[in-house]
């Protein structure tokens, strides 16, 4: 997984373009199927994927946290939401809350999450490769694809048996 993830952001870089072009005709014309053939390719892939042996989106990414993902976890932590903000999250560029720094403080050095069971929606919805309307989300998962070794599979498959 290690050398695989090593590789990841050039082997993203050179699909770039092409998964680019291949989402235009994907958003201009969706199959009618398109998000069940997306759940049926999301769930093969996860079938064989274990997130806690990458966690690469915990170590390089952050999500972002919603009103509701910061009282949910502010509750939990037993901090009052402002504290909670004050101590982990900034506002970014877009006037959204985000971590402070990455890698997500709530990882453990074993790849689990301290607050799994309250993490944010972005984080439990990551990577989005099972997402309603999923032709709506491409520059997401042309992100995505750089970061979970799981979406750049899953967009692979998807080419395969979505072709234009």
């Amino acid at each position: 997984m290690e050398e695989f993830l090593k590789q990841l952001p050039g082997m993203a870089k050179e699909k770039h373009a092409e998964n680019k072009k291949y989402f235009v005709k994907l958003k201009k014309k969706p199959p009618k199927n398109l998000d069940y053939v997306m759940q049926g390719l999301h769930d093969a892939e996860f079938k064989r994927t274990d997130c806690l042996e990458c966690a690469n989106c915990c170590k390089t990414t952050g999500p972002l946290f919603t009103t509701a993902d910061t009282e949910r976890i502010s509750k939990y932590l037993k901090l009052k939401p402002q504290k909670f903000i004050e101590t982990y999250l900034r506002v970014d560029e877009d006037n959204d809350h985000v971590l402070q720094q990455v890698p997500c403080v709530f990882l453990d050095s074993d790849n689990y999450c301290s607050i799994y069971h309250v993490r944010p929606k972005a984080c439990k919805e990551f990577p989005h490769t099972d997402r309603k309307k999923f032709h709506q989300i491409d520059n997401l998962t042309l992100k995505n694809v750089a970061i979970c070794p799981a979406a750049y599979r899953i967009v692979e498959e998807m080419k395969k048996k979505i072709a234009f």
